[in-house]
């Protein structure tokens, strides 16, 4: 279980405030490009694809509260519907202060559920960075390549079928 209780939100990019959206790219900013030294440009235009939808877990915090701004995202990625029907999680960061509190799991739930949602019966696909291999395994994806490099990170091809996870 998380060790806080963070809301889950999700929406088009169109649909988002400013501010959570700059909090959100920032925090991918943070994981992938300065934490992992990512080599390649993280914004990458799918996220303006109309089927995209970015989801998040946030925070509260007193200062956002009090201004009447929403909370602050600690986690965060995106569901993609492929061209073949076939759902794609992607872009999954954890701030650094919040992982080992269960909230990469946290969101990986909801996204599993929102996949099945936009794509019933669907595989819902991953390119896993290889350490994580295990922990999605756990979720009920299965391996179906080698390694391979993506960013400078090696990755792993994984799905997860349906009836599974």
């Amino acid at each position: 279980m998380p060790e806080h209780t963070a809301a889950v939100r999700h929406a088009a990019l169109a649909g988002i405030d400013p501010r959570t959206l700059y909090l959100l790219a920032k925090l991918r900013q943070d994981v992938f490009s300065l934490e992992q030294k990512a080599t390649d440009p993280d914004l990458d235009g799918r996220d303006l694809d109309p089927t995209t939808t970015l989801m998040w877990l946030e925070l509260p915090s007193a200062e956002a509260t009090a201004m009447g701004l929403p909370g602050t995202p600690v986690a965060h990625l995106r569901v993609l519907r492929e061209p073949d029907g076939t759902a794609r999680i992607g872009r999954v960061a954890v701030h650094a202060a919040h992982r080992r509190g269960g909230y990469g799991r946290q969101l990986m739930a909801g996204a599993l559920e929102l996949a099945h949602q936009i794509a019933p019966g669907a595989e819902v696909h991953i390119d896993a960075q290889a350490y994580l291999e295990q922990w999605y395994a756990a979720m009920g994806f299965e391996t179906v390549g080698g390694l391979f490099m993506e960013a400078g990170i090696e990755h792993v091809a994984m799905v997860l079928r349906p009836g599974r996870g």
